[in-house]
């Protein structure tokens, strides 16, 4: 049909952060068809959510039927429990049906070189949901977590909690109590947030069904109120930048990926963050890296395939990346020092457990070269970069090889027992 038609061209076009325009040549129908296809992406039908479609009247003798939830409401519930979300949607609220649902803050104080990092993945297991929540942070190498049996994720907007008050969060606070020495509440405010629509932080991505894999940076600065303790100091969060995202995926977290994020720059309006790592659905799989940079009001997103991809090179403690769109070029090295990196707790959600598997330093260097049309618009350093590498293949092998069973030494002088196949 002609909606249909204008959807795809406008998901399409969405890649380049241009608005949509209907071409010059198309007739008027076609634009009208469009401008219609626009504005059923940028809103449910009115009452969908709320309304219950009529089931009609029971055959004589049956049970009275509950009504049922309208038909477009069920198809969108059903979608977004893939994972995906749909143009225009929006992707801080829950996936219910995904196998992990994460959310992520960083707090840092360039005067002071301060970090103070706060997370909870509300994992599903069979039985119900539970959580991994962590306070870690900067000097000092403090980090206190925990795996919490009960949990829930907000599927209305941005929040979760977990249980007997160990973490609480939504759009404007963050709370996590992990004890009298292990404490954080956060509130925020004047929050720059998400301005690239109609999808977020991996671009046309979001609409794709059962990637193993989705990430959004949905705060790129903001003010902060409020205090942490951390160990025995108590630290006061007034005049601390703020960042936060969310990561889900079909069955948890990749076995391999990239991270990194930095504010603190010169310019105390910049703001960088980068995920990539191994995606597959279904049987297809590669890596992808998704670069977002924010220039005061400007909200550059790269790692669009073809349009605008990023290059990544990893290695021992070094990150680089090269991401290059039509209009902008952004190039990242970063760098960090051997040894200092907090482990922190990634879930396995099927078996109620955490690993540490994401290797994340916390107070990282990082550069930033961002290019408009070939010419330099920024360069600045930040000395509180974080930067994460995430290997959960090779540390679960290695847990399992420290758990396997010690097989029996043979008395001596008789045969040991021959290997079995």
């Amino acid at each position: 049909s002609d909606a249909a038609r204008s959807v795809t061209r406008i998901m399409t076009w969405s890649n380049t952060g241009a608005p949509y325009r209907a071409p010059r040549e198309a007739s008027r129908d076609d634009r009208a068809a469009t401008t219609a296809a626009r504005s059923a992406l940028r809103r449910p039908a009115p009452g969908y959510a709320y309304a219950a479609m009529s089931p009609g009247p029971p055959h004589p003798g049956a049970p009275a039927r509950p009504a049922a939830a309208p038909a477009p409401a069920r198809w969108l519930r059903a979608y977004r429990a893939t994972g995906a979300d749909p143009p225009f949607g929006d992707p801080r609220r829950a996936h219910d049906g995904v196998a992990m649902e994460g959310y992520f803050w960083r707090f840092t104080h360039a005067p002071s070189g301060r970090v103070v990092v706060a997370l909870c993945g509300v994992n599903r297991a069979p039985g119900g949901h539970w959580a991994t929540v962590a306070l870690a942070g900067h000097p000092g190498r403090f980090l206190r977590h925990a795996a919490v049996m009960s949990a829930a994720a907000d599927g209305e907007r941005l929040g979760a909690t977990a249980a007997d008050g160990t973490f609480s969060a939504g759009p404007h606070h963050v709370a996590v109590d992990l004890g009298g020495d292990a404490r954080l509440d956060a509130r925020l405010e004047a929050l720059r947030g998400w301005t690239r629509r109609p999808f977020g932080g991996v671009g046309a991505a979001h609409a794709i069904p059962g990637l193993s894999q989705y990430w959004h940076p949905h705060v790129l600065g903001g003010r902060v109120t409020g205090h942490a303790v951390l160990g025995g100091e108590t630290i006061d969060l007034a005049g601390f930048d703020v960042y936060a995202e969310k990561n889900w995926g079909r069955g948890g977290f990749p076995a391999h990926w990239w991270w990194g994020q930095a504010q603190g720059f010169e310019d105390p309006d910049v703001c960088v963050a980068f995920a990539g790592g191994e995606v597959r659905i279904g049987p297809l799989g590669g890596t992808a890296t998704a670069l977002v940079v924010r220039l005061g009001d400007t909200l550059i997103r790269l790692g669009q395939p073809l349009l605008s991809p990023v290059g990544a090179d990893i290695g021992q403690d070094r990150w680089h990346l090269d991401g290059r769109g039509p209009r902008w070029s952004v190039e990242v090295t970063a760098t960090a020092a051997s040894g200092a990196a907090h482990d922190l707790p990634v879930p396995l959600p099927a078996e109620r457990r955490n690993v540490p598997a994401a290797h994340q330093h916390l107070a990282g260097r990082l550069e930033l070269t961002v290019r408009r049309h070939g010419r330099p618009v920024f360069r600045g350093t930040s000395a509180l970069a974080g930067l994460e590498r995430g290997d959960l293949t090779g540390v679960r092998a290695a847990l399992d090889a420290a758990t396997a069973p010690t097989p029996p030494i043979a008395p001596s002088g008789a045969p040991a027992a021959p290997n079995e196949a």
